[in-house]
Formats: C-alpha cells, structure tokens, sequence
C-alpha cells in the first residue's frame, strides 16, 4: 500500500476516533442533562449504534495504519513520541471499552424505563458520572496523540 493512502486511511480514523467520539458525547452529555426520557433512549440507542459503525473501525485503523507508516518510513516503534503515542492509545482505548459497556447498559436501562413508564433509575446517574470519569481521560489521550503525530519533530 502506498505512503499517501496508508497516511489518508490514518487521518480518516483520526478524525473519526477524535471527530465522530466528541460529537457523540457532546449530543449524549447535553441528551441526558435534559432528563427528557425518550431524547435520552434515541441518543444512547445514536451513540451505541455510532460506536459501532464508525468508532471502532477507526480504532482497528488507527494502529494498523501507524505501525504501517512507521515500517513504511522506517521509524522505530521504539521512538520517544511513537511509543508515548501507542501508550496513550492502549490507555485510551481500555478507557472507551469500558465506556462503550456503560453505554450499551444506559442504552438498556433508559429503554427499559421508558417501555414501563417509570423514571430513569438512581444507578443510571451512577453510569453516567462513570462515563465522563472514563471519557476525559481518553479523549485526552487521544488528542495528545494527535498532538504528538503533528509535532514529534519539535520535540527531537
């Protein structure tokens, strides 16, 4: 595969992994602020289904496509900003795993309340301070990597 579509493929999945998970919890955050039962069960059911479609393919491009540039550029895995990078995203992404088994149970529960006419339980409260504990952290990294992909070659 070619250094200019190896490299494109790498900044879809950046912009998919960063761009498509920072809508989604933004329209998620703002969902579950207005305690509106039905918007809340269309959010999760969005950002379950997102994550799916586009988060995590990005999350399996991502490193096949970096290790790919860096064989291809003869770059070592070993290097200070690549292996800071390849930290941060193993942090990242078992931050987001954990994240996206939140999701799928707020997903549930919130249908669940809404299929009984009830109110959303205590515990979803709960999932959700979980989820943004879980999210910062991993957004965070993953725009540290960003960083570190545009100006390594300002830190050597």
């Amino acid at each position: 595969m070619s250094y200019k579509l190896l490299l494109l493929l790498h900044l879809i999945g950046m912009i998919f992994f960063l761009g498509i998970g920072t809508g989604s919890a933004f329209y998620k955050f703002m969902t579950d602020r207005s305690k509106n039962l039905q918007a809340i069960v269309e959010v999760n059911r969005i950002v379950v289904l997102v994550d799916w479609l586009f988060t995590t393919p990005a999350a399996f491009i991502q490193p096949i496509s970096g290790i790919a540039l860096a064989y291809l550029l003869n770059i070592s895995l070993l290097e200070p900003w690549l292996f800071a990078s390849i930290v941060l995203y193993i942090i990242s992404g078992s931050l987001w795993l954990v994240a996206v088994y939140l999701q799928i149970k707020m997903k549930n529960m919130a249908l669940s309340a809404l299929e009984k006419k009830e109110k959303l339980p205590l515990e979803y409260q709960g999932y959700v301070k979980q989820w943004i504990l879980l999210g910062i952290p991993s957004f965070l990294a993953v725009f540290v990597i960003m960083l570190l992909m545009m100006f390594h070659h300002w830190i050597n």
